[in-house]
């Protein structure tokens, strides 16, 4: 059973689908040859997330009828993945959804019509400036890390040649311009907040240089303001795609499916002909489009406006999702767990996160209309957190918890302030900003040593606690008031909010001796 047995046509597809493998349903040919003469979709970015969930969502439209455009891949960063991932297998893929309760979908993905290397060092970029002076292109779209939007003085100086993803993108809005400013929209997939206004961050930063320096005409950021013809909406995109798994691949060789092989390239990207992924996922976008856009809804995107994305990634990032996330990953590593979803089978640790979310969290929550919060919780408690194919670790959500701190607790506390809420409802958020505290120390539960997880500001957090010992009676916790009064770190002075007292006097039960995390926890869970 391999990939490319599906385009060549030698293949049996009686005897995928009895081993459980959706195929498409779709003419893919035909897909091909109508989205090479009329391109709709560029889609920057051709890792893992792409090809499990922008992609196969695609691929469930497809499978519809009522659509037969297929998308065009650009990748900006490394492209050994067109090479390796793309190139060998067509251009398919196999996604894998791995399942709450241990089962697995199996589903080809045969949307992708063509993989690019947008760089001006290869053949693929003629092609690119020929897409987007096509007037058939609606949308570019990007999965290329909050990170990928970044720019800088050196590579604003290379003129129409930069080497960052925003520079490509913007030349090649240049031809877009030149061919007549056709309309287009610039729509962001990345996991950050207000994603649009990133990727129109470095657009701009680009366009209004090379129109200072005389290299493109005024008329050009004219057009990039223009609303009528470029827009750039936000969207919330939630879907968990780790590194190709062990389990998987040996799931797949049991099957008799042969392209299962592990890719690692120079740049260290891992993938491989399949991507693995959590069955759980959201994708909510603002439907502000000039030029038509692919009808994505008919595969579970949900269109909407701005302001109800912004409500989604409120209620993702200050609720129902992150906060769990965050507060789970503080005690996993105090009490030696190395997985998200082993946490998930202790009794403490699962009643925990969910009565911040549901008693303590929920009375602020902002509710989108367009997802039940109550579901989404569920889901994460139930379906998503629990999962046991997710290879996911505390240790790898405590990275730069103290940047996360304001966002994921503080937001919650200062709506409780300005709605004039009882704080006395707030237990479990106090113990958890009291965890923050004993977890600095690097000392587990059980009196052994643990490196806290990299934090732009773990020396200096690290430095205030340092006075505190585990198991030593009757010291000196002044030094908490330096720490909880920290806006930088939870967003507001928490001795002005009236829960740093509070906050102190869970931190002395942490600290009180090897096994207090425990007992403080389950204490404080089973009172909630």
């Amino acid at each position: 059973m391999k990939l490319n047995d599906i385009i060549s046509g030698k293949f049996n597809a009686a005897e995928w689908e009895a081993k459980g493998y959706e195929l498409p349903k779709f003419d893919i040919a035909a897909v091909r040859q109508k989205t090479h003469d009329n391109p709709t979709w560029v889609h920057f970015g051709g890792g893992n997330i792409f090809r499990a969930f922008p992609a196969a969502i695609l691929n469930d439209t497809l499978n519809t009828g009522k659509y037969d455009h297929g998308v065009i891949v650009a990748e900006t960063f490394d492209f050994e993945v067109v090479d390796k991932a793309y190139t060998p297998y067509n251009n398919l893929s196999l996604c894998v959804n791995l399942c709450s309760d241990g089962s697995i979908e199996k589903k080809v993905i045969a949307s992708v019509t063509e993989a690019l290397k947008a760089d001006y060092q290869f053949a693929d970029w003629q092609r690119l400036v020929e897409i987007f002076r096509n007037p058939s292109l609606q949308m570019i779209s990007f999965t290329i890390t909050e990170k990928g939007y970044t720019y800088n003085d050196a590579d604003l100086a290379r003129g129409l040649t930069p080497v960052f993803a925003m520079g490509k993108v913007c030349a090649l809005l240049i031809e877009r311009f030149n061919a007549g400013q056709l309309p287009l929209t610039i729509q962001s997939m990345d996991n950050c907040s207000h994603n649009g206004d990133k990727v129109k961050a470095g657009v701009f930063a680009y366009a209004e240089r090379w129109v200072n320096d005389g290299l493109v005409p005024a008329a050009f950021l004219d057009y990039l303001k223009d609303e009528r013809k470029i827009t750039f909406p936000w969207s919330m995109i939630d879907k968990i795609t780790p590194r190709p798994h062990e389990k998987v691949k040996e799931m797949l060789a049991a099957d008799g499916f042969e392209d299962n092989n592990y890719i690692e390239t120079e740049k260290h990207t891992f993938t491989a002909p399949f991507v693995n992924a959590e069955e759980v996922q959201y994708l909510v976008i603002e439907d502000n489009y000039t030029n038509g856009r692919p009808p994505l809804h008919l595969g579970g995107a949900l269109y909407t406006t701005r302001e109800t994305v912004d409500k989604v990634e409120t209620m993702k990032v200050t609720t129902c999702l992150n906060p769990l996330h965050t507060a789970m990953s503080i005690y996993g590593c105090l009490l030696g767990y190395t997985l998200i979803s082993a946490e998930m089978a202790d009794d403490d640790l699962r009643s925990f996160i969910q009565k911040i979310g549901y008693i303590e969290a929920m009375p602020v929550v902002t509710d989108p209309g367009v997802l039940n919060p109550y579901e989404f919780i569920g889901a994460v408690i139930n379906r998503r957190l629990p999962n046991p194919f997710m290879p996911d670790a505390p240790q790898r959500i405590a990275m730069d918890t103290s940047q996360k701190l304001p966002i994921r607790f503080g937001e919650t506390i200062k709506k409780y302030i300005a709605r004039g809420l009882d704080m006395q409802n707030l237990q479990l958020i106090p113990l958890t900003l009291a965890g923050y505290a004993r977890y600095l120390k690097g000392i587990k539960d059980d009196g052994t040593p643990f490196d806290p997880s990299p934090d732009p500001m773990l020396a200096e957090m690290q430095a205030i606690v340092a006075p505190l010992e585990v198991g030593k009676p009757n010291q000196d916790y002044s030094c908490l008031r330096q720490l909880y009064s920290r806006a930088d770190v939870f967003g507001l002075d928490l001795y002005a909010a009236g829960l740093g007292d509070q906050i102190e006097s869970m931190v002395k039960e942490l600290y009180a001796a090897p096994g207090a995390v425990r007992a403080t926890l389950h204490k404080y869970v089973v009172a909630r």
